[in-house]
């Protein structure tokens, strides 16, 4: 599995005010989106994350999102390593994506950028 950068995971109360710092920093525009209730914007190797605090619970649980090539070669290096798929993969708003349980009870999101057909 050839990984390709990681970002990292951040929720916040104030998303608007938030982007304005980290796009400030970064000197990057946020790629804005929404999932399942929750507004994200991507700023740089920040994933940014505001919404419902049901949601969140959630999405906090999970350390960061690792860019991968492939999600599928991905899940079978992880499984064959012993990581357990918890769900995915399923299509994003930029490819493809799927959590993973390591075997020390880290959780993970796996990306590719993949085109979904």
């Amino acid at each position: 599995m050839e990984i390709l950068g990681t970002t990292l995971r951040i929720c916040v109360d104030d998303l608007e005010a938030t982007v304005v710092f980290y796009e400030r920093l970064t000197g990057s525009r946020a790629l804005r989106f929404e999932r399942g209730g929750v507004s994200v914007a991507a700023v740089g190797c920040f994933l940014l994350m505001s919404g419902p605090e049901s949601e969140l619970e959630v999405l906090r649980k999970v350390s960061a999102t690792i860019a991968v090539k492939d999600v599928d070669e991905a899940g079978a290096a992880l499984t064959g390593a012993g990581a357990r798929i918890i769900a995915g993969p399923v299509p994003t708003p930029v490819g493809r994506n799927l959590i993973a349980a390591h075997p020390d009870g880290s959780v993970f999101e796996y990306v590719d950028r993949r085109a979904v057909l």
